[in-house]
């Protein structure tokens, strides 16, 4: 190489590093983020090194006590953390923001009013569903009590949306998704089940479609035509798809019409878990009644695939809460009464299946070769290596459970209890 030509990128480094300073940035890498439900990669955090081993007292950098009860996961950007609760029995939803530095808790807003809160589970929360990180824009949803969009500067609401009636019977569950413009909702209720989407800048109704499941549905009671579903997005057959589930049926939708494209049915309802998927195949939980978990090959599904596109079906072990993770041909996942299993992903045959303890409603996270695992009530978090073999390395106890699942930034896993949240970092 020429010194005139080993000069000139020189030069455009220099000004570039000017240009930063300039601004107060840096030339490192983008600040790492985990701004929806189970991050990025489906409840993986990897090249992320979160500690191995933590306690009340280790490995602990802040705890801040969090006013309410909210049972939705942290998201995180651009140094803050954000989450929603329930006051007063449900009355008051909030949306909260902590600084991730410092665990400061530096915004507590009031989203909606309820003069009467619709009925709910002693096990869920009004404040369910996590909310989506979208720059400087925080979208929030509380189920047929409404969903907002605010400012991440000062949590001021730029648009509310109160149209999507349903009755949850149990109070709200599933997420919503973010898809280019438009924020995609599961609306399946007791009484009303369809697929929604709102523009993301007015929050007015870009589509909606009724389920096709509906004749079926009518059929059942109607505590079993309801489903807590989350949109899943993937890339199938070169464009993208929102999958569903909804009671009894899988949906696969164009994201930007909300026009079915394929449906699996399976006897299930009151889903929870959110479908994984290992690029081959998706991984769908049947629900509640008698959990199953299902492989359904990706790719040339039209129609009701059901008999073309089920590859192999799993009656034991399946969550009717957590959501599973896929790590390698492996798929790992915990019922709420604490049965760990471990599935070959090709074939869906157990590979070992043991009693851990607990109760676990938080989804797996696979983080720094290792997966770690939240229960609910006796604080206690179950850290295993991957493997065709339980090998349990680490079990370790906060003062709370946890409801939510982590999320992780750098190698600082970010932690909500029933009370607290925490940052653990080495």
């Amino acid at each position: 190489m020429s010194a005139r030509s080993s000069r000139f990128p020189l030069f455009l480094i220099a000004l570039l590093a000017s240009a930063l300073a300039s601004t107060g940035q840096s030339a490192s890498a983008p600040e790492p983020a985990w701004t929806q439900f189970r991050g990025p990669a489906q409840g993986h955090a990897d090249p992320a090194n979160p500690p191995l081993t933590w306690s009340e007292t280790e490995h602990v950098k802040w705890k801040t006590p969090l006013p309410g009860e909210g049972w939705s996961s942290p998201v995180v950007a651009a140094g803050q953390i954000w989450m929603t609760t329930a006051l007063d029995g449900g009355k008051s939803l909030h949306a909260l923001c902590c600084n991730l530095q410092t665990g400061q808790l530096v915004i507590d807003v009031e989203v909606f009013k309820n003069e009467a809160p619709p009925p709910k589970h002693d096990r869920n929360s009004y404040a369910s569903p996590t909310p989506i990180i979208d720059g400087d824009r925080l979208y929030v949803h509380f189920g047929t009590m409404g969903t907002a969009c605010l400012s991440t500067r000062d949590g001021r609401k730029l648009w509310e949306n109160r149209d999507l009636k349903i009755d949850h019977q149990n109070g709200p569950g599933g997420s919503p998704a973010l898809y280019h413009d438009k924020l995609l909702i599961d609306c399946d209720g007791m009484d009303f089940q369809y697929g929604v989407a709102l523009d993301k800048f007015t929050g007015k109704i870009a589509w909606k479609t009724d389920r096709s499941a509906i004749p079926k549905l009518a059929q059942r009671p109607a505590d079993r035509r309801k489903a807590y579903g989350t949109p899943v997005i993937l890339n199938i057959d070169g464009r993208s798809q929102a999958l569903s589930t909804g009671a009894e049926r899988l949906y696969s939708s164009d994201p930007e019409t909300g026009n079915e494209l394929w449906s699996v049915d399976y006897p299930g309802f009151s889903n929870v878990p959110l479908p994984v998927s290992d690029g081959k195949l998706v991984f769908v939980c049947t629900g509640f009644g008698r959990p199953e978990i299902w492989g359904v090959r990706l790719g040339g599904a039209k129609g009701d695939a059901t008999a073309s596109h089920v590859v192999w079906k799993q009656p034991a072990g399946a969550p009717d809460q957590s959501t599973p993770v896929v790590v390698g041909d492996r798929i790992y996942m915990v019922t709420a009464g604490g049965i760990l299993s471990c599935l070959n992903s090709s074939t869906g045959q157990i590979v070992w299946k043991e009693r851990i303890g607990g109760d676990y409603a938080s989804s797996p996270l696979a983080a720094g070769g290792r997966i770690y695992l939240f229960s609910a009530f006796d604080g206690k978090t179950t850290v295993i290596a991957p493997g065709d073999q339980l090998k349990v390395l680490a079990k370790n106890v906060l003062d709370d459970g946890c409801m939510s699942s982590p999320a992780v930034v750098g190698n600082a896993m970010i932690v909500r209890t029933k009370r607290n949240l925490y940052r653990l970092e080495n």
